[in-house]
């Protein structure tokens, strides 16, 4: 069996081909530019090998109801010139193969879930923190879609008293994304993330916002596990702040696991989206071979 996987990230593409195990057997990394551009070498790397399925994870918001018209489109993107663009359909046009379509932080969430650091709990949230902020819920083995997919990083959340910055997220003043992503801290600091490592008060209030949001998905979901990840999340000092935060903010509410467990980063590192891309490839091998 040999599987091919996409991560489709806004900044740049991720495509791999692999085996059944999840061993990368080779790799390209694209630009995002426009679709046409972005998908030629995409293209022309999986036509070197006779694929058997392909899991897509891309960035969005996309359609994943298979009952809709647009389903396999990413939507309303503010992306330049990737708004309903039929991700699946130009797939088809080049692969007559099963393709898995989900968003890439639900792809990056179920290899937690599978191999990762959730391996072997009955529910896993994943989030990643990054150049903006999205959420996945697996629970018993399958990912949260309802009407559509969960948009968990815009989720409205209390400004801190002392933050004086307007927010970076052109739909919402207060919402995670808006104030705790990666081009926030560098809009409301004057620089990335990493050049802030020694700077205890930008990570207090990052954890603030993080624990906040986190807080809420506990109590609307109730998950086993919570996985952290995304370029933000790099800054290892800051998931004993989030813990501290998040103890004050739930105030034992209801039963959560031991935070240490609890709240954790990645284990996949940097693969988890192309593994979750493969594994969702294979189910549906497997799901057509038992048809």
């Amino acid at each position: 069996m040999l599987l091919g996987s996409i991560e489709a990230g806004g900044t740049k593409f991720i495509a791999a081909v692999g085996d059944e195990e999840m061993n990368i057997i080779d790799m390209v990394t694209v630009p995002t530019t426009k679709p046409e551009e972005t998908m030629k070498p995409i293209i022309t790397f999986f036509d070197q090998y006779k694929i058997d399925a392909v899991g897509v994870g891309s960035f969005g918001p996309i359609d994943v109801n298979e009952g809709s018209e647009t389903y396999g489109s990413i939507t309303s993107t503010p992306k330049p010139f990737w708004k309903d663009y039929d991700f699946v359909g130009g797939l088809k046009e080049h692969y007559n193969v099963p393709i898995a379509w989900t968003t890439d932080v639900n792809a990056a969430g179920y290899a937690e879930y599978v191999l990762g650091k959730a391996k072997e709990t009955r529910s896993c949230l994943y989030l990643t923190i990054g150049t903006g902020i999205g959420g996945g819920f697996i629970n018993q083995g399958r990912i949260l879609n309802a009407y559509s997919h969960p948009e968990m990083g815009h989720l409205l959340i209390k400004r801190h008293p002392d933050d004086t910055f307007e927010g970076n997220c052109p739909f919402h003043q207060n919402c995670l994304e808006g104030m705790a992503s990666g081009p926030a801290v560098e809009k409301r600091w004057g620089k990335r993330g990493i050049e802030l490592a020694g700077r205890s008060d930008v990570w207090e209030l990052e954890a603030y916002y993080l624990a906040q949001a986190l807080v809420s998905y506990t109590l609307v979901l109730r998950p086993e596990r919570i996985i952290l990840g995304g370029g933000m999340m790099k800054q290892k000092q800051i998931f004993h702040l989030i813990r501290e935060q998040f103890e004050r903010m739930l105030k034992d509410y209801v039963a959560v696991p031991d935070l240490e467990s609890y709240i954790q980063p990645v284990g996949l590192n940097d693969q988890a989206g192309i593994i979750g891309g493969f594994l969702l490839a294979k189910n549906l091998c497997v799901k057509q071979r038992n048809l």
